[in-house]
Order: structure tokens, then sequence, then C-alpha cells
């Protein structure tokens, strides 16, 4: 089978030799693919020194990179590990068998349950950061993710070719992983080793504005592929507020105190305003299940093809 190795790179001179080194010595046979999102040191000149075939995207952000990687390669298992000598290659095995033998569409690298992250990063408030990103998730769409933010992961050909990648940064594992649990992917979390950063090189993610977009595209996600409990949510809120100002409205209205109709008419407004969104989130609702219903067709399309190409 096929394996391609996909290798996200923003300035990292300083490992991505080695990670591409590492993998080819792991994987012999597969074609190890470093994307330059716009470095300005020698990334892609060292990525090329080592073997690598490099490419490039000009729109900046992990998000836009994963979109080409997964829109131009064609393989039949995809390995995509960050170019920072973060995750050792030799893990890549474990990480592959359950795509190869057909048991997974997404295999994540967890370097949370053996402690290893928490030991190695030393950035303040990412397990933090983590820790609330993953019980949010896990909630919301009721997963049972350990790792939600790990960049070591490997994706089945159906996975890769079917995903709609929205996110543009560090957003995209939080969509990936999200998008797995909604189509009813098969997930299976591989506990790995993490390693720090070598010194002298920095990570690219910024703790705050980065963590606020990740939970921004959270909270689209689930308006989008949740949006009866979304539109719910609101529809109760408003009704609620509504009432509050009806109720008491009209009970001086009744007492021929005229005073009570502004409460009387904001009440009514905000009722009906609540009722809009309730009939939304119906409308949206039936929407979604219809394109979940077309994407599962489709899934089962593309296995019936490549069952009958051989190739599962």
């Amino acid at each position: 089978m096929e394996i391609a190795v996909l290798i996200p790179c923003y300035n990292e001179e300083l490992t991505v030799e080695k990670v591409v080194r590492d993998f080819k010595k792991e994987l012999p046979n597969a074609s190890i693919y470093v994307y330059d999102n716009n470095s300005t040191d020698r990334t892609a000149e060292l990525a090329k020194k080592a073997g690598a075939i490099v490419r490039y995207e000009s729109l900046q952000g992990k998000g836009n990179v994963v979109r080409s990687m997964f829109q131009e390669i064609e393989a039949d298992a995809y390995v995509m590990i960050d170019g920072d000598d973060t995750y050792p290659a030799e893990e890549v095995h474990k990480l592959l068998q359950p795509v190869l033998e057909g048991k997974a569409d997404m295999v994540i690298g967890d370097r949370l349950s053996n402690g290893t992250y928490y030991k190695e990063n030393k950035r303040l408030f990412h397990e933090t950061g983590n820790n609330m990103v993953r019980n949010l998730i896990n909630s919301l769409f009721h997963g049972n993710v350990n790792d939600i933010m790990t960049g070591y992961r490997v994706f089945s050909r159906r996975y890769v070719k079917c995903m709609p990648v929205m996110s543009d940064g560090f957003q995209i594992e939080t969509e990936m992983t999200v998008y797995s649990m909604i189509t009813k992917m098969h997930i299976v979390e591989m506990p790995i080793q993490y390693r720090d950063r070598p010194e002298g090189s920095f990570s690219k993610l910024n703790t705050y504005k980065d963590g606020w977009k990740v939970l921004v595209t959270l909270f689209d996600l689930y308006k989008n592929y949740r949006p009866m409990y979304f539109f719910f949510m609101i529809f109760v809120v408003i009704f609620v507020i509504g009432l509050c100002n009806l109720i008491p409205g009209l009970n001086l209205v009744m007492a021929s105190n005229m005073q009570g109709m502004g409460g009387v008419v904001s009440g009514s407004l905000l009722v009906m305003t609540s009722i809009v969104f309730l009939v939304t989130g119906f409308i949206l609702d039936l929407n979604k299940n219809q394109t979940l219903l077309e994407l599962e067709i489709a899934l089962n399309q593309y296995a019936l093809n490549n069952k009958k190409e051989g190739k599962i």
C-alpha cells in the first residue's frame, strides 16, 4: 500500500532535515512531502537535501496547508506529523497498523496518557487549554478522545478525500476530531512519547490568540453540526426573558395600569423572536440530517468502488 508522510512546515530549518531522515529510515518506501508555508529560513532547502518532495502553500496557516495536502496527495494511508521533531518517527508503525488493517479512519498519537507532554512542554496554560478543549468537545459531541490537539495522526484515504477542511490555522486539529465524531469515522488512540522542541526552535502557536480561535471554531462547528441543540438553547434563554417581561406587564394591564404595556410589547417580541430561533433550529437540523445522509451514501459508494478496484 502506498503511504504518504505529510509534514507542514513554517520556519523549521533546525529540525526538518532530521524529521525527514527519521521517516525515510522508518518508512523507506513512503513518499515524504514537506509543505513550506512561506518560510523565511532554509526549511525548503534542507527538506530537499534530506530527500523530501517539497511543495509550497502561499496561504498562511496550518489549516490551509492541510487542505492543500489532502487535495493534492494520492495515497492509501497518510501520516501527518509536525516538522518540529517533537514526535518520534519510530512510533509510526503502531499508528499505521489500524489504518492499514482497515480498522480505523484516523489514528491519534496520544501525548497525554503517559504524561510525557506535561513533563516536556514548558509553556504556561497549555495543559489548562488542552483539558478545556478536550472536555468541551467530548461533552458537546458525545466523544471520548483524550488528546485533541496532537499533531501526530494517521488517516485512511477515505477520511482524507471526504473531509472538507474549513479551518485556516491551528484549529484544524479540533475540526478533524469533531468531523470524525459527527460522521462516525473510526477513531483509534495510541499513546506515544513526546519531547520538547530542541533549543533555538520556537513554536508558532500563540497560546491566547490561537486558543481563542479554537474556541470560536468549536462554537461554529457546534452550530453547524448540532443546530437543533444550539438554537434550542437560544430559544430557551430568550423565551424565559420574554416571559419575565410579559407576565408582569399583563398583570399590570389587567389591573388597568397601562404602564404594563411596555412589558407586554417587549415580552411579546422576545417570545416571538425565540420561536423564530426554534423554527430555525428545526429547519437547519433537517438540512444537516439530509447532508449527513448524502455523505453516508457517498462514503458507501466510495468504499464499494474501491472494493471493486481491489484497493480494499
